[in-house]
């Protein structure tokens, strides 16, 4: 009954912000209370402070099999993601540049079906994180990492209940365009034979940015030309997209412009360290290693 009765004031409060929700989506698994999205981001923060704690004595684990089928798995849906929402899109007639929630019919309740699985999906990318854990990467469980995971699963909890089609569908089916060559470049890694193949990481990460930028531009299109889409929505979604950018140019510098020092040099020699173009420590990378390079 105290569960209960907090749910309740939670969820009191959060339509209170917001707004009432949109019906259409109402009864959807995990969307009608903010509690289960709330406990799983928790339980994902608790997971990492836990299990950096519990393999620290500990030697890593392997888990190539795991990193496959996980990678596998994230590639079909997103693969299923973005060619759902194109069909979904066409189907409604959506306008590029700025559409409502309302106008489409039928078709708006296609895309907010498959936004609903694009939210789902930000908890299975969880597992990002906790691969990293248990082969011991805490190098790569970055502010970044974790800051774009707990928040995505969070925010898209408020556009499935708010927002769930017209201009919302634009960054998801970037996103999972992205997710396609992503997931299948860091299943590739996990595979010793492919690695020599896997040159085009940088292109990758600056894929990601453009990915941001366009949001950002396609966001702010429906603010200077509107439409009915929620003001403020837009407003926030450009500001968070800013800080991925943000974010994401620092890594890009750090990792991609950054010289190595006379010292490194010096101290690595080129026939033992680099083979097929590649650092070493590029072949400890499964998926858990360049994950906090993502975008989602």
């Amino acid at each position: 009954e105290t569960l209960k009765a907090f749910d309740q004031e939670v969820n009191a409060f959060v339509d209170y912000l917001f707004g009432p929700r949109d019906a259409r989506v109402r009864g959807w698994f995990l969307l009608d209370s903010y509690l289960p999205t709330f406990f799983l981001t928790g339980a994902y923060l608790l997971c990492i402070w836990l299990g950096n704690k519990f393999m620290k004595n500990r030697p890593p684990f392997s888990l190539r099999p795991h990193l496959i089928v996980y990678n596998l798995g994230i590639t079909l849906l997103s693969f299923y993601m973005l060619i759902e929402l194109i069909l979904a899109t066409w189907e409604g007639g959506y306008n590029l540049q700025c559409q409502n929630l309302h106008s489409a019919g039928e078709a708006d309740i296609r895309v907010a079906k498959v936004l609903w699985w694009y939210y789902f999906s930000k908890v299975i990318e969880f597992m990002d994180t906790i691969f990293f854990v248990l082969r011991k990467k805490s190098s790569q469980i970055t502010f970044l990492h974790v800051y774009h995971h707990a928040t995505m699963f969070n925010i898209w909890w408020c556009v499935l209940n708010w927002i769930p089609c017209g201009q919302s569908f634009f960054g998801p089916t970037l996103n999972s365009f992205i997710h396609v060559l992503m997931y299948s470049y860091y299943g590739l890694s996990v595979i010793p034979s492919m690695r020599k193949y896997l040159w085009w990481k940088k292109y990758l990460t600056q894929a990601q940015l453009i990915q941001f930028l366009l949001t950002i531009v396609h966001t702010l299109s429906a603010a200077v030309k509107p439409c009915g889409f929620p003001f403020g929505c837009l407003m926030f979604q450009s500001s968070y997209m800013a800080t991925l950018v943000i974010l994401f140019i620092n890594f890009y510098i750090k990792t991609y412009r950054k010289a190595p020092s006379r010292t490194a040099v010096k101290e690595t020699p080129a026939t033992t360290e680099i083979k097929n173009g590649f650092h070493k420590d590029y072949f400890a990378a499964a998926n858990g290693l360049q994950n906090n390079k993502k975008a989602q």
